[in-house]
């Protein structure tokens, strides 16, 4: 046997074994990072596909909430991994297209550090109110900022998040002031927020609409270019006046860079079929979420363009962490 033809049986034997494995996969649990505390929209939206995935890869699908920094933590935590299929990260906005241009010591880059599988969902934020802040109306609550500027509480998921963002372009485009009041996700703000310990904030509609409908908190309007459907009676910024606040907030899935081909495959069609299930995607819809269930190549280019979108946003609001 030649030292060509050894050669090539050694590399058709790895072939051959790389195949094997890929198709073994997966053979064991696999953690899901959610970089935000349970409770919140990016949370729900991995436990709602996770026994779809479950059932149809054999394995666990664990979620594993390691919230910190805006989701920066566990980034840095997923970007770490191996890229070998085990570990995925179910994130928002502001891990993928908002923290890089914030955070100036950020432990990964979203656009290098990940293999990205799929935008999973969008869904517009909603302005709501407690029963404190005497506004029905966007027009009411405009006003009423206006008469206390610096003083009326936002609350948000941390800082850098889409409902953070969205409320700096509010206060932009309506000449307005608050204060901003981070928290470590959407669930502790909602809570203070149902106490009476924040005014206002620009949450996700799925984590609020239960609270909505039970009259704990005032829906003034939703931030989408169109109304939601489950809020149909609620207008959008844009019909009560304020334009240029067009913002939707997005779940993406990730993992950490270098997946083999194969595996890439089967995470994507896993998980994308487990959105389209007619059970799960009526569940998402009826909470509020749009199924998007991109392709890896339709991610990387939405992400660029939301980078570039904030980073005009963050500049021309001269918004930082400080």
């Amino acid at each position: 046997m030649t030292i060509r033809t050894k050669v090539s049986s050694l590399f058709m034997a790895l072939a051959i074994a790389g195949s094997v494995q890929a198709a073994g996969f997966p053979d064991k649990a696999i953690n899901v990072v959610v970089p935000f505390p349970a409770g919140g929209s990016t949370d729900a939206i991995a436990r709602a596909i996770g026994p779809k995935v479950s059932a149809k890869l054999g394995q666990p699908w664990v979620v594993d909430n390691r919230p910190g920094a805006t989701g920066a933590l566990g980034g840095g935590y997923v970007k770490r991994a191996a890229p070998d299929g085990y570990t995925l990260m179910v994130a928002s906005i502001g891990v993928y297209s908002v923290n890089p241009l914030l955070q100036k010591t950020l432990p990964y880059d979203p656009s290098k550090d990940f293999d990205l599988l799929t935008v999973a969902v969008q869904a517009p934020n909603v302005l709501v109110t407690n029963a404190t802040v005497p506004a029905t109306t966007v027009a009411d609550f405009v006003a009423y900022l206006k008469k206390n500027p610096d003083k009326i509480t936002f609350a948000t998921s941390g800082a850098g998040s889409s409902d953070h963002l969205t409320t700096a372009l509010f206060w932009q485009k309506t000449g307005t002031s608050g204060l901003h009041v981070p928290y470590k996700g959407g669930a502790p703000a909602i809570t203070d927020l149902l106490g009476g310990h924040a005014n206002a904030s620009f949450q996700n509609i799925n984590v609020v609409l239960s609270h909505i409908k039970a009259g704990k908190l005032k829906a003034l309007a939703v931030t989408g270019s169109k109304r939601s459907a489950v809020l149909p009676n609620v207008p959008t910024l844009g019909e009560a006046g304020v334009k240029e606040v067009d913002v939707y907030s997005w779940q993406g899935i990730a993992a950490p860079k270098g997946l083999p081909k194969d595996v890439k495959a089967t995470l994507h069609a896993t998980i994308t079929g487990a959105l389209h299930d007619p059970q799960i995607a009526a569940k998402l819809t009826e909470q509020g979420f749009e199924v998007v269930a991109s392709t890896p190549e339709q991610f990387v280019k939405f992400q660029a363009q939301e980078l570039a979108r904030w980073r005009e946003v963050i500049t021309n609001g001269k918004i930082t962490l400080d």
